[in-house]
């Protein structure tokens, strides 16, 4: 009988790779999309990941939250990079996981709010000094600090062949989407475009950064 970490790494090589396509498109069809999909890290310590369970769109144009919409600087420049690439930005000296969509020189993206935890989670206790399964990956900054993202894998190319100390793929295709329905509701933490309905749920989560608490929109 295998391990646990090789039934874990088996179970990672059953998933399907994304094109680079899929991130070339309008962040808000990529964020809800991304819900489902699997994110993890792995390194001399371990594997570490799990299910996609909130993200958060950014727009280029029209998004006073969005990064971009102060122009290009030293620290958002991977914002502006390919589609696919990591966007990892420090705000009270905690990290933030984002993905680019669409293309170079457009600046849009979509924050990975909180995941579902399945692999390493001994580990991810040991990173995020917590036991509770529900502290681990529900936030942004908690899910960095549990998978162990920095600033290290800012502008990384989460497609490129060979990549697996920090990887992204879609579930088996045999496997459906848990913990729908999916559900929009206004964007968590930011001070402006508050109005906007760029925060995309697995509503049947418990692992969600927070709880539906005003009534969402279904997709």
């Amino acid at each position: 009988m295998g391990t646990m970490a090789e039934h874990e790494r088996d179970e990672r090589d059953a998933l399907r790779p994304f094109h680079r396509r899929f991130f070339q498109r309008d962040p808000r069809s990529v964020a809800r999309e991304l819900l489902g999909c699997w994110l993890w890290t792995e390194t001399i310590e371990g594997l570490t990941g799990g299910v996609i369970v909130e993200t958060e769109a950014y727009l280029a144009e029209g998004d006073s939250a969005c990064h971009a919409a102060r122009g290009e600087t030293r620290g958002n420049r991977a914002m502006f990079g390919p589609s696919g690439h990591a966007y990892v930005y420090v705000i009270h000296a905690r990290h933030c996981f984002n993905i680019v969509t669409e293309g170079i020189g457009i600046g849009s993206a979509v924050l990975i709010r909180a995941l579902e935890p399945r692999w390493g989670c001994s580990l991810m206790e040991q990173r995020r000094g917590r036991t509770n399964a529900k502290e681990l990956t529900s936030g942004p900054a908690r899910l960095c600090e549990a998978l162990g993202i920095t600033r290290d894998h800012d502008g990384r190319d989460l497609l490129a062949p060979g990549t697996t100390d920090l990887g992204l793929a879609k579930p088996p295709s045999h496997q459906r989407l848990e913990l729908g329905p999916i559900l929009s509701t206004p964007r968590i933490g930011v001070t402006s475009a508050h109005e906007l309905e760029y925060r995309y749920v697995l509503a049947g989560s418990r692992y969600l950064s927070r709880s539906l608490t005003a009534k969402p929109r279904k997709q």
